[in-house]
């Protein structure tokens, strides 16, 4: 339905339950049936003169969670969320990774990148569901979603210094393993981005690899390199933040 002659509060209350309900592992399109028709009655009721709080009651909060206890968990779609953002969290040290030769990881990175991603997942549905219960400003959401993002560098980059510190076994790919990998990656990069229809993953990639790569080609030692290139990321990922948010205000 068009929720152009809904008034403010009830298209914001809608936009809430659908971000609540994606959170919560739900169907989304049982959210879009769930969403169009409350709509309906968010309508009728407006049209009536009748406050939106005669339909969803004084908590709206409490509105959300009995609406998702009536609805059973997409599991299937939550899996393939998952291993996208598993795999997603490999593709982003592949590309710095294949600039120093074939590849090979140590046990302690990858399962380092499986538990990133679950921080990723459990911190991402913390923060919708906190979005989408409490009425903050979008600036306010903007912060949480920055935080969130800048947990999983902070992550990565610890994990790397880790790595580093304690000796796991190592897995070699080897020249052909490599090819495809960094193939597979270079796909799935650019496929995710058509999706979503952004340039936020394949920008997070070049701030990963970019600095390294020309960092590299400096006669800086490797000590002033491993300091300057989070300080690059962290900069330029700032910077196209800013400018996201620039474009979207205008």
């Amino acid at each position: 339905m068009n929720e152009g002659n809904l008034s403010n509060k009830s298209k914001e209350f809608l936009q809430d339950l659908r971000l609540y309900l994606f959170s919560s592992g739900k169907n989304s399109e049982e959210i879009e049936e769930i969403a169009d028709e409350l709509e309906v009655h968010l309508s009728e009721a407006e049209k009536n003169g009748k406050s939106i709080d005669k339909i969803i009651g004084k908590s709206p909060k409490e509105y959300m969670e009995m609406v998702s206890k009536e609805m059973l968990i997409d599991y299937r779609t939550w899996i393939k969320y998952i291993c996208l953002i598993v795999f997603g969290s490999f593709s982003f040290t592949i590309f710095t990774d294949l600039l120093e030769g074939n590849l090979s990881y140590s046990v302690l990175e990858m399962v380092g990148h499986v538990v990133i991603g679950a921080i990723f997942i459990t911190s991402i549905i913390t923060g919708f569901k906190y979005i989408s219960t409490t009425n903050k400003s979008v600036k306010i959401q903007g912060l949480i979603i920055l935080i969130i993002m800048l947990l999983q560098i902070t992550l990565f980059i610890g994990l790397i210094y880790l790595n580093r510190a304690i000796d796991t076994p190592i897995i070699h790919f080897g020249n052909t393993g490599s090819l495809i990998i960094g193939v597979v990656a270079g796909l799935f990069i650019i496929g995710m981005s058509l999706w979503a229809k952004t340039w936020i993953l394949i920008i997070i990639v070049a701030l990963f690899t970019v600095p390294d790569y020309l960092l590299g080609l400096t006669p800086l030692k490797n000590e002033t390199q491993l300091i300057i290139s989070p300080w690059i990321t962290f900069g330029g990922f700032a910077i196209y933040l800013w400018a996201s948010y620039k474009l979207e205000k205008k």
